[in-house]
């Protein structure tokens, strides 16, 4: 099959230039194009680049970067990954369903070995970001934007993304296009590589983000990512660290970090859900590229 165009969107809240440079190593056709969106205005100069910072949200700066093009299909990216040249090819290597509104690729996480910061090494050992885990859902299975296409017609159909929330936007757009009739479809063989947290502070930071999404998620979509009742869950981990000490002891490196930091990222998830989701407004925006 020919494969059709590809509007490819990236929102960045940081090293703008750095996220350019890394996404001009993807091989673009005929009619596709790339944008990186800049969500805070940083101020970098380049022809693929958009300022969007009314609302200071990836959601919002992807349906910004969005309406920049008109290819059939669009191609959300996170700013931490590093995509091999011909991802979109590998998107499109089997002919999407006519119903089909969603390609999920691959999200490996990043590769760290034995020695990494305890962090990284976590996210890799538990596959956090893997796309295998919110795919494997059931009735709630979703993709992330991490590396996910999304036919343009549906997506416009349903509005897009909410732009005013900070997490989970990307859940709350599948849900919606399944209850419009519309299909997602596996692509395992589209890999990109997220980049993990280096620390374990940004780790809980980011998993109590993730938990604020859950929390607006569960009350969007009644049925959806119940929370934990907390006296089992106070148990769970007090179990858990237990038996991160005990592989401690034993140097058992890779089972002392999944135990003790098990606890601490389920709470973070947890307490996150009583923080509301919504994004901030920027006083002085700007929109401009």
């Amino acid at each position: 099959m020919t494969r059709p165009a590809v509007d490819v969107v990236i929102p960045v809240a940081g090293d703008v230039a750095g996220v350019v440079a890394r996404a001009r190593g993807l091989t673009l056709g005929t009619g596709d194009t790339l944008t990186v969106v800049d969500n805070r205005g940083a101020g970098v100069d380049e022809p693929e680049v958009l300022v969007a910072d009314a609302v200071r949200s990836s959601y919002f700066a992807r349906n910004a970067g969005a309406l920049r093009g008109s290819a059939p299909w669009l191609l959300f990216l996170d700013a931490d990954v590093h995509a091999p040249p011909d991802l979109l090819d590998r998107l499109f290597a089997t002919e999407p369903a006519p119903r089909a509104a969603v390609l999920a690729g691959a999200v490996i996480d990043e590769p760290a070995g034995p020695g990494a910061p305890a962090a990284v090494r976590y996210a890799e050992l538990k596959r956090s970001m893997s796309q295998e885990v919110t795919l494997g859902h059931g009735r709630w299975a979703f993709a992330q934007t991490a590396n996910c296409a999304v036919r343009r017609e549906a997506f416009e159909a349903v509005g897009g993304f909410r732009p005013d929330v900070r997490s989970g936007g990307d859940a709350d757009l599948c849900w919606r296009l399944a209850a419009a009739g519309w299909e997602l479809e596996r692509r395992p063989g589209a890999a990109v590589v997220h980049r993990n947290r280096a620390t374990v502070p940004a780790l809980l930071g980011q998993r109590f983000r993730h938990g604020s999404g859950a929390g607006w998620l569960a009350r969007e979509h009644p049925g959806a990512l119940p929370a934990r009742r907390w006296p089992g869950l106070a148990w769970w981990a007090t179990r858990r660290a237990a038996a991160g000490l005990a592989a401690l002891a034993r140097g058992d490196h890779d089972g002392a970090i999944t135990g003790l930091l098990d606890g601490p990222a389920v709470w973070a998830f947890e307490l996150g859900r009583l923080v509301p989701n919504r994004s901030f407004r920027a006083p002085f925006a700007r929109a401009r590229g």
